[in-house]
């Protein structure tokens, strides 16, 4: 979607600052930024990354054409800077974990490398498509988990912030969704592709059967039919079972009724009665409208009889988390680490080239992860980053680095479909014990910083003391 004006895709103040740096003789500075998020969304436990993949190819496609650099001159940015972005490349490295990987607050995500500009001016667009795509996809996940081996399909394009539902569709299915019914998604990114039928269809009819008799000529093979227009266990179901005999008449079956509104444990349960009484035990009842992970949990705990869930508006809007809060920022500058300071002590960023350990327990599960500088290459101790008095020992543990280079010089290195990244994330999430995967009071995962980091931090916050109290020469 972002094939052209992809370097237009940012928030001005990324010029503004870029120009400065350009023309003040700093452009080629070199500089590392962070990308981390500070608090789950949900309520949770966890984050599932997505949007890695579409980030690169955006990189891969970042520059200005004629009628860009005409809208920026429009702007009032100087032409010698203009100039600059007729021939710019994004020609940095990136660092990242792999896309479905399930990852923690405050922990180095991905890494950006490369000059000032570079890596400056692609801050929006990384933040957008990273902080959506994860947000969807960990909701998706929430509901995978719920749901358990049924299938599970997105209905809800019609419901997102605009073109966000596209990836929004990827971001399910990486998160665990079978399926979508957004045919622009499905294209794109050659998601499995699904869809029924709308009250409208049995509206236009002059009865309720002969809208299903109708349907179910046109698609024998995939025929489901809704079945709450008028009244579910009066009419509908009942024409659903005349029209589904009809079906075994030719050789065929009914694939499906669909609920999609009303108590829905009730009127699963009831007609799962009715089908089974007519021997059709083979119909498998959808049901849809409003639903989350919560709603579903509810049925299920109920002992409803439904076979796949359609879920919409609370998926793709993220609800009840309206964002995720990730942030990116400077890491090192001109070959110096560089923090941002905070009088709230938690606000504080880690200095330095840093990349991910990940330990496991002696049951082969996720034990905790220790942020580290590039340099290390293993730790007796991970310490709390707030509380450093807080430590694990963690020198005997098995451990795996979780960053790789999924980008080198403004090219990609690296590639996984949707389905790889569907299925990494379904083996990591199994990795993850049941107690953070939890909707209530989820147990807090173990993120560290070494030792190392935690003596660079505290020099560099000394020396910003030392100053601000007129002890340095700022």
């Amino acid at each position: 979607m972002l094939e052209k004006h992809a370097g237009l895709y940012t928030d001005f103040y990324e010029f503004t600052m870029c120009q400065a740096f350009y023309l003040s003789g700093k452009g080629d500075l070199p500089a590392t930024f962070d990308y981390f998020f500070r608090e789950n969304p949900f309520g949770g436990g966890y984050v599932l990354f997505a949007g890695l993949e579409d980030l690169l190819k955006v990189l891969e496609a970042f520059r200005f054409d004629d009628e860009d650099i005409r809208f920026l001159k429009e702007k009032g940015l100087d032409r010698k800077f203009l100039d600059y972005l007729k021939s710019f490349r994004f020609q940095g490295d990136v660092l990242s974990v792999r896309e479905g990987e399930v990852v923690f607050p405050l922990e180095t995500v991905l890494r950006v490398e490369g000059s000032i500009i570079e890596t400056q001016i692609i801050e929006t667009v990384l933040l957008n498509i990273l902080n959506f795509e994860s947000l969807i996809a960990t909701k998706a996940s929430r509901i995978r988990g719920v749901a358990g081996d049924r299938r599970v399909v997105d209905f809800g394009l019609r419901r997102a912030q605009g073109y966000g539902g596209v990836h929004a569709s990827k971001a399910a299915v990486i998160g665990g969704f079978d399926a979508t019914s957004n045919v622009y998604a499905a294209f794109q990114f050659g998601l499995e592709l699904t869809g029924t039928q709308a009250h409208s269809w049995i509206q236009s009819f002059e009865s309720e059967l002969a809208a299903f008799r109708k349907f179910a000529e046109i698609y024998p093979d995939r025929c489901v039919l809704l079945v709450d227009t008028y009244n579910t266990l009066k009419s509908g179901l009942p024409n659903a079972i005349t029209v589904a005999k009809e079906m075994e008449a030719r050789g065929q079956r009914l694939a499906g009724v669909r609920l999609d509104s009303g108590d829905l444990a009730y009127l699963s349960r009831k007609a799962r009665l009715m089908l089974d009484k007519a021997g059709l035990s083979y119909v498998k009842i959808i049901a849809s409208n409003q639903l989350d992970e919560y709603v579903i949990r509810s049925l299920l705990e109920q002992d409803a009889p439904i076979d796949a869930f359609g879920v919409g508006t609370k998926l793709v809007t993220g609800q009840s988390s309206a964002a995720l809060d990730g942030v990116y920022k400077l890491s090192m500058c001109g070959h110096r680490p560089r923090l941002k300071f905070s009088e709230n002590f938690a606000k504080i960023t880690l200095p330095g080239r840093k990349r991910v350990f990940r330990y496991l327990g002696r049951d082969g599960m996720f034990y905790g992860d220790a942020i580290v500088l590039d340099d290390e290459d293993r730790l007796d101790w991970m310490y709390h980053p707030l509380f450093p008095e807080n430590r694990s020992p963690v020198g005997r543990m098995n451990f795996e680095p979780i960053m790789e280079t999924v980008m080198n010089r403004g090219k990609a290195r690296r590639a996984w479909t949707i389905g790889e990244s569907a299925d990494y994330a379904r083996t990591r999430l199994a990795t993850l014990a049941p107690e953070h995967k939890r909707f209530e009071n989820p147990h807090v995962y173990k993120v560290g910083i070494s030792h190392k980091l935690m003596e660079l931090r505290s020099e560099l916050i000394e020396s910003m003391h030392k100053t601000f109290s007129g002890g340095g020469k700022g």
